[in-house]
């Protein structure tokens, strides 16, 4: 790795201002006090092990989740200065541990050229939120230790031993006055992990639960990836069907660094993911626009000057081109701008041009040294193309036909009177005997219902052109009321919540599966937006005579019921279980009290934390290829429950 300052000491640590308001404001500083913000202190340790190794001084970082949810964060890098600092008068690592904004992330000769955390904050706030901290430095062969509560220091740092290694250790203990809750999802940092490791080439990054679980094997992975975003674009491409082997890699090292990895697969979805400083832009931004730019402008030139389009064919457009294609940017910003709601869209103006400029070059380049690569790229953009225009028919059509009908709402839509979104909400039921009972069992002041029936549509296998009159998905696009795809329009939705609500049974998840994969690759707003929800039926009816029926949704749910009135002197024996098989076996009042009253039921919201995650979900499980299904089946089938088999 390239060594961008070998200058590192007091006077790189610079001080900003105090540290006051952490503690009574956390949400300003890691977002939230949620299990994310939690996470979140894990990662800003982690950011400053990987600032020493885009300067080229660090090469592996240790993480374990400790016993007792305690997190140890080690590197190999320079280890924090230890000599007094000019402006504090206390020792710099101290100073990097107890004020605000100090760190060798700011100005232009400061300890880091780029840096990837986000604000510079990261070691104080961890420790203003932590329990206690503990910090052990490496590095002028010494080994110094020092210690904080609550983010004051209770034992200065002193000289504890010699050493001829260098790095930081940091230890620390959550504060659970401030936070939710304190347990670490392993599962959750192992993903940002990896994350990190493809976007840091050559850097090793281990991670290990050393809590006792009650599986045999501990968790622990090893992430290290000489080959970066080529990796990356690999690992997320492993369950598609590529159209050329190895990825497209493009990288250039400038006063803005650049790289940026490609590669096209049969899918009909376009996966994006772009990076500043190691950090997830997932709103966008500038350095998107350049590539988004300069991919329609490379791929059209090529194909003019190769007579593949011909000079009465029109240009493609860009979601042609991107049909298909997963592709990482990741660019190196000094002073990085952001912008958007959630504050992860890069707004520097300068990065278009770079990333465009550079695009431009290097991927000519490639298409002219690769025509077969080429020519089985553009064979995949002309036909959709093709699929746009079928689909742009399409639409139009769906559209004169609703507007010659009296009604452009789907004939079995039973609608709610009131026309208010926020308040509004449709059940898209399964069958129509469910359907008939929830139309019947609803409020139909604020609740829709939309039956659907018969076996629907896989969006994963099947381009726009397909979906649009599909007799299936076409009654939940007009009920939904804001278009697909490209149309799509989070304002015009009719409905606050869009519920899910299918059998507790292997048909019903299909169902689910195949809903969810529709709204992820075609309303994806309105995932994002948090509108759309599952509905929870009960799978079991427990009932006596004397006693009001009791309704259980697991089956812990029904053991616990069964020792609570035992408790009572209510034996088994003494009651009736019924097992629901289908919504449709419920009358509308049951349907109403156990699934559809706001007061009583129980809805899980769709989220989508992680698009990565949930791209590669819907491949694995929607997709062509099958071997990568057959073996998450055979690993994950001993977790299944309530289903019927």
């Amino acid at each position: 790795m390239e060594k961008y300052n070998h200058k590192y000491g007091a006077e790189q640590i610079q001080v900003l201002e105090g540290l006051e308001a952490v503690r009574k404001r956390p949400g300003m500083y890691i977002g939230s006090t949620s299990a994310r913000g939690l996470h979140h202190l894990v990662y800003e340790i982690v950011d400053n092990g990987v600032d020493e190794a885009l300067a080229g001084y660090c090469t592996e970082i240790n993480v374990v989740i400790e016993e007792g949810n305690i997190i140890a964060v080690k590197d190999n890098g320079r280890g924090i200065p230890v000599e007094i600092h000019p402006k504090t008068k206390i020792s710099t690592a101290e100073t990097v541990y107890t004020v605000l904004h100090a760190g060798g992330k700011f100005g232009g000769d400061s300890g880091y050229k780029v840096s990837g955390g986000l604000h510079g904050v990261g070691a104080s706030v961890v420790n203003a939120l932590s329990k206690w901290t503990e910090v052990t430095v490496e590095r002028d062969g010494g080994k110094y230790f020092m210690r904080f509560e609550k983010g004051k220091t209770v034992q200065k740092l002193e000289r504890i031993g010699d050493s001829d290694k260098t790095g930081t250790t940091v230890r620390f203990l959550a504060d659970d006055t401030i936070f939710e809750t304190l347990e670490y999802e392993y599962e959750i940092l192992e993903k940002r992990l990896r994350e990190i490791a493809f976007l840091t080439k050559g850097l090793k990054i281990t991670i290990e639960d050393k809590r006792i679980h009650e599986e045999e094997t501990p968790k622990k992975a090893e992430f290290c990836y000489e080959g970066g975003l080529i990796s990356f674009v690999e690992f997320l491409n492993k369950n598609k069907e590529k159209l050329h082997k190895t990825p497209i890699y493009i990288e250039k090292n400038g006063e803005i660094p650049v790289e940026i990895s490609i590669q096209y697969t049969t899918s009909y979805s376009e996966n994006i993911y772009t990076f500043v400083n190691n950090i997830n832009t997932i709103e966008g931004g500038t350095h998107l626009e350049g590539f988004k730019r300069s991919l329609t402008k490379v791929f059209n030139d090529y194909a003019r000057s190769h007579n593949i389009l011909k000079e009465k064919d029109q240009n493609l457009q860009g979601e042609d081109i991107r049909e298909g294609i997963t592709a990482v940017v990741s660019v190196k910003v000094k002073e990085p701008q952001f912008e958007g709601q959630t504050k992860t869209k890069l707004g520097n103006s300068e990065v278009t041009g770079v990333v465009q400029s550079m695009v431009n070059e290097a991927l000519a380049t490639f298409l002219e040294e690769n025509p077969s690569v080429a020519k089985s790229i553009l064979e995949k953009c002309i036909s959709a193309s093709r699929a746009r225009e079928a689909a742009r028919k399409a639409r139009e059509l769906a559209r004169k036909k609703n507007s010659l009908e009296t009604s452009t709402l789907p004939g079995k839509l039973a609608d709610c009177s009131s026309k208010v979104a926020e308040e509004c909400e449709v059940y898209i039921v399964e069958g129509d005997s469910a359907g008939g009972s929830a139309k019947q069992g609803r409020d139909r002041k604020f609740q829709a219902i939309l039956p659907l029936w018969g076996k629907m549509l896989n969006v994963e296998k099947a381009r726009a052109d397909k979906i649009y009159g599909n007799d299936k998905l076409n009654p939940v696009i007009l009920a939904v009321g804001a278009g697909i795809g490209a149309d799509f329009d989070i304002t015009k939705i009719r409905y606050g919540k869009v519920i899910i609500m299918a059998d507790a049974d292997v048909d019903g998840a299909h169902i689910r599966t195949l809903l969810l994969t529709f709204f992820f690759r075609y309303m994806r707003p309105l995932i994002e937006n948090g509108n759309v929800y599952l509905a929870q039926p009960p799978l079991y009816k427990l009932s006596k005579k004397g006693i009001e029926d009791i309704y259980c949704y697991t089956d812990e749910d029904l053991e616990k019921k069964y020792k609570e009135l035992e408790e009572k002197g209510i034996t088994r024996d003494q009651l009736g279980l019924q097992r629901y098989k289908g919504l449709g076996e419920m009358n509308p009042e049951q349907l109403w009290d156990t699934t559809m009253n706001p007061e009583t039921r129980i809805l899980v919201k769709v989220t989508m934390e992680d698009a990565i995650k949930a791209d590669e979900i819907f491949t694995l499980l929607m997709g062509d290829e099958v071997e990568p299904r057959r073996e998450f089946i055979q690993t994950n089938a001993k977790y299944v429950k309530n289903l019927d088999i």
